[in-house]
């Protein structure tokens, strides 16, 4: 348990530097970012503590050894050879993910597959299942194997409380980076005018009341040989006190979809939000600002390679920003979208764009402004 090895931290192409900040933030001191994600050093205790407090990880992955091989039969030897059973449990079904290198003498993905499977399979006795929980993926580069366990399980996004999910919907942990990275501590209130079932709401209001995301799920790592029930529960019991609901920012979303505005709210709900939550079905045109201090609009709106056709979505965006710059004087802009000419379509003083980013098939930017005048 004390050994230290490789974590991978899978995150959101172009998110990479927002995740690994997130991860030093969270008291992974050393998490640096990569392609793909960002990877530390630490225990299979720090494993637990990732899955369970990291918003805009996907996955954990513990890399958890390899071999250098350059033919089949070396890999079928080695992977007979592995020691499997100090990570993985007998009798727990193993599912093998494999991808290849063209820098690799091994480049048949298939054949690889195989072999590592039979290997599992007659030298550890593992049950070889496509739909098993536990998942162990392997990367062959440079001819050398490497294996690594995916110890989240479904992906980390699924927070396990958010009973509904509306038409194109942004994953809890992009919407938790795309706060991040428009300056959201915690301590202003938020509003998302569009706010569809209400992710960027309850990852706000989670953020703000300390809540871990992992809480209310189990994740993958509980079926590896390496997972200590009572120390695990000691690492839950180490939970902040969250929040009371009454001393957090102001949370407002509205949406002029009705079914919307019922989903963010049985999903506020299921998070522990409901109180601290305030919804209304209107449209972007009546859009009201709250009292109070300003703070963050953050909204995901439709763009035209998404949801209808982009000349239409001119007069959506144009009447946001007449309504933003208007009435809300002081607060803060972020916008997700895939074009650029839809942002400025706002009017508003529009700062350079962050990175592009991979968001259901399509590349996304967030469009901020500093405080609206």
């Amino acid at each position: 348990m004390s050994a230290a090895f490789e974590i991978f931290l899978q995150g959101t192409p172009g998110l990479e530097e927002a995740l690994a900040e997130e991860a030093r933030a969270t008291g992974f001191a050393k998490a640096e970012a990569v392609p793909g994600g960002a990877t530390l050093q630490g225990q299979w205790t720090t494993v637990w503590r990732a899955n369970l407090k990291l918003r805009g990880a996907g996955a954990v992955l513990a890399r958890i050894g390899g071999f250098p091989a350059s033919h089949l039969s070396q890999l079928d030897k080695r992977s007979r050879a592995f020691p499997w059973g100090d990570v993985l449990r007998p009798g727990v079904p193993v599912k093998v993910e494999m991808s290849t290198s063209a820098k690799s003498k091994i480049y048949h993905a298939g054949a690889a597959q195989e072999r590592i499977e039979r290997a599992l399979s007659e030298s550890f006795g593992a049950t070889i299942d496509p739909e098993a929980t536990v998942v162990l993926k392997t990367r062959i580069q440079r001819d050398y194997v490497q294996f690594s366990v995916d110890t989240s399980g479904e992906s980390l996004h699924k927070r396990g409380h958010k009973p509904a999910v509306g038409k194109a919907p942004m994953r809890e942990t992009l919407a938790a980076l795309f706060l991040r990275q428009a300056g959201f501590t915690g301590e202003e209130p938020v509003l998302d005018p569009m706010c569809g079932s209400g992710t960027f709401l309850i990852e706000a209001g989670e953020m703000a009341a300390g809540l871990w995301p992992g809480r209310d799920r189990r994740f993958a790592f509980e079926d590896l040989a390496t997972f200590k029930p009572d120390l695990y529960a000691r690492i839950r019991s180490e939970a902040p006190q969250p929040r009371p609901l009454e001393e957090l920012p102001g949370l407002f979303g509205s949406d002029r979809n009705a079914g919307a505005i019922e989903m963010a709210g049985r999903n506020a709900e299921a998070a522990g939000l409901g109180g601290a939550v305030t919804l209304a079905h209107r449209a972007v045109s009546d859009l009201e600002r709250p009292a109070g201090p300003p703070g963050l609009v953050i909204v995901n709106p439709p763009y035209g390679a998404r949801i209808g056709d982009r000349k239409q979505l001119f007069s959506l965006y144009g009447r946001l920003g007449a309504v933003l710059k208007e009435r809300f004087g002081g607060w803060r802009a972020a916008i997700v979208t895939s074009d650029g000419g839809l942002a400025r379509a706002t009017g508003l003083p529009i700062l350079p764009p962050g990175p592009p980013v991979a968001h259901g098939g399509l590349t996304v930017k967030l469009y901020q402004t500093a405080a609206l005048r």
